[in-house]
């Protein structure tokens, strides 16, 4: 026998049920951001492209603002992390270390063409998959720091996203400054060098990018109103751009951050809820009392600007700060939970979507393209932001039935029996017997 083949997936009594109730909580939750993208256009940070920005509109933009804006990403990117230490932390490292690391490169490969058909078949440009395959590979290489220093590395990494996000702020003001006395200047008849011609350009190139007008959300609504074929033809310029360019510049260091951040909670504890009532109260406390009042500054700044392009580049210098703390408030509020004997039929529930997150996951962007794109129901663009939780609580509520009732019958969930058979090169075990 090989020794491929003495390694075997987690069996179900081995499992942590607080990271599965942790996943299935931020999986629910990222569907809470995620609807914008699929319903609405350019609407995911911006109330005022698309979907309303008053009343019942702009109370849903302030509350994920608030409390959900990379806070439920943030808890999904941790528990991959922690994932990768339990994968790779099995006792059979200790005699066959290599084995685990070829089990665990063939997976994240196979993650990774899950993660590019997801984008360009099912048609989800948002899709995360493909950018944990390829930060993962980074990450393993930190499975042995310990907390202390696996926090230094998160610290390091948002420093350096941050410091990327004051460059941009600068760069977005001298733009908006260069184009404003340029367009004075013209407004004046005075003749205009090439430069300020130029700056003009490249500040009406930035607002097409950043604010849509009606004829580009008439065009999207058509576009994404045709066949499927033409759909994937569509959408693949912005799915390219999202798992390159936007990935390198935007995504990676903000998820490996988040990985080590999950690796120094599961190694401290604090992610399998073994720590006080009395410790979560306290993180609970200083991470809402941070986080919240740093969120509520930044969505208030945005909304005295009127949404201008330069008020959200402003909030974000301070975006990783303020969703970390948030982040934090929202672990120690689970743990709390988890460590109550409230809901427990709640729990089991959440638990189980955790379990089949691979599948549950993918199954909001084959729900929702059906409602929302031509080859289904055509609803792009057609609703109200408010409208849009409609779907998700029936999805919600959808999967929180589904899953317990599937895995009382299968040892997976589908895509995680696929995945599974795939990294193992064998075929699992699938129906539950007697």
């Amino acid at each position: 026998m090989s020794s491929l083949e003495t390694l075997t997936p987690t069996a179900g009594n081995q499992r942590i049920d607080s990271l599965d109730i942790m996943r299935g909580i931020s999986l629910c939750g990222i569907l809470l951001m995620n609807i914008v993208g699929f319903g609405l256009y350019k609407a995911y940070m911006d109330p005022t492209n698309s979907g309303g920005a008053t009343g019942w509109n702009l109370n849903v933009w302030w509350i994920n603002s608030m409390f959900f804006e990379g806070t439920m990403r943030g808890m999904f990117s941790m528990l991959f992390g922690a994932g990768i230490l339990l994968f790779t932390n099995r006792s059979s490292e200790s005699n066959q270390g290599i084995s685990v690391t070829d089990l665990f490169f063939r997976r994240l490969l196979w993650l990774l063409l899950f993660g590019v058909i997801h984008c360009y078949l099912l048609l989800w440009e948002g899709e995360i998959l493909y950018t944990y395959a390829i930060v993962g590979m980074f990450a393993f290489s930190f499975r042995h720091l310990q907390p202390k220093a696996l926090i230094i590395g998160v610290t390091s990494f948002l420093l350096f996203t941050s410091a990327m996000s004051v460059k941009d702020y600068y760069d977005t003001k001298q733009k908006s400054e260069a184009a404003s006395i340029a367009n004075m200047k013209k407004s004046q008849g005075e003749s205009l060098t090439e430069e300020e011609t130029a700056a003009i350009s490249m500040w009406e190139e930035k607002v097409k990018g950043e604010k849509a007008t009606s004829d580009q959300l008439t065009e999207e609504m058509e576009a994404r109103g045709k066949g499927y074929f033409s759909i994937v033809m569509h959408k693949a310029p912005e799915n390219e751009y999202m798992q390159t360019v936007f990935l390198y510049r935007v995504n990676f260091f903000d998820v490996l951050a988040m990985m080590l951040f999950g690796m120094a909670f599961l190694k401290n504890g604090i992610l399998k809820a073994e720590r006080s009532n009395r410790f979560y109260f306290i993180m609970a406390f200083i991470g809402y009392g941070t986080g919240v009042t740093i969120n509520y500054f930044e969505a208030r700044h945005i909304m005295v600007n009127n949404f201008e392009i330069q008020a959200f580049y402003g909030t974000y210098m301070t975006y990783h700060l303020g969703r970390i703390a948030t982040t934090l408030g929202h672990i120690a509020l689970i743990m709390l939970f988890i460590k109550s004997s409230w809901f427990a039929l709640l729990k089991k529930s959440l638990a189980a979507v955790g379990q089949m997150a691979f599948t549950n996951y993918v199954m909001h962007s084959v729900i929702c393209n059906i409602i929302f794109l031509g080859y289904g129901f055509s609803m792009y663009g057609k609703l109200q932001r408010y409208e849009l939780y409609y779907i998700v609580g029936s999805i919600w509520v959808f999967q929180l039935i589904l899953s317990p009732i599937w895995l009382h019958f299968f040892r997976f969930g589908p895509l995680e029996w696929v995945w599974r058979s795939l990294t193992y090169w064998k075929k699992q075990p699938f129906i539950k017997t007697v």
